[in-house]
């Protein structure tokens, strides 16, 4: 039994499990460098970063930071969602302008504007499925899914009463226009890599 079952086992037996304790236990284990995990669902999810993946973080990273400062805009960075046991640290996420951290010197999802997941196929399921769900019924106003495997981006906004109400997909190659959105500009996807 590995160190964090054994917990799990403990904290199922008596304590309530907290993201806090899971995170805390992951930061002990050996997880191997290059791999990024969350916590969806109370399940934990570990994915390799490939070059592929981390070639369309950068260029949205960069396009965001023509226009926004550093301090709002984030890669990988442990957020909490609403929902049971969900810790994400989303690709690329854009907080609003004056944003502040939690009493646990966290970000607030009510402070999220803009999120990027881009796919692996490991956890391609998440991103389209329970994840788009919790940012949704946290009320985040912009989330792009982009899928190298498939060559497509699929835009969601305005979300109500827990699920997205728009959504629109396109080819690699066509701009993502989010000039009607909090985000306000616009995307280029010629530049991003497939597979």
């Amino acid at each position: 039994m590995t160190v964090l079952e054994d917990r799990i086992e403990m904290a199922e037996s008596g304590d309530e499990l907290t993201l806090d304790m899971m995170f805390e236990w992951l930061e002990k284990m050996p997880i191997p460098e290059g791999y990024k995990t969350e916590i969806v669902g109370g399940h934990i999810f570990m994915a390799p970063q490939r070059d592929t993946h981390w070639e369309i973080i950068a260029d949205i990273y960069d396009q965001l930071r023509v226009k926004y400062p550093r301090k709002r805009v984030k890669s990988d960075v442990r957020i909490d969602y609403p929902g049971h046991l969900n810790g994400f640290a989303s690709d690329v996420t854009l907080l609003a302008e004056g944003a502040v951290k939690n009493r646990k010197g966290r970000w607030r999802c009510e402070e999220v504007e803009f999120i990027t997941q881009v796919i692996s196929r490991r956890t391609a399921g998440n991103d389209y499925g329970p994840k788009k769900d919790t940012y949704a019924a946290a009320g985040v106003p912009v989330y792009l899914i982009v899928d190298p495997y498939t060559g497509e981006w699929h835009l969601h906004t305005l979300p109500k009463d827990g699920k997205y109400h728009s959504d629109v997909r396109f080819d690699f190659g066509v701009e993502v226009d989010l000039t009607k959105t909090v985000v306000g500009l616009v995307l280029k996807t010629d530049e991003f890599p497939r597979g």
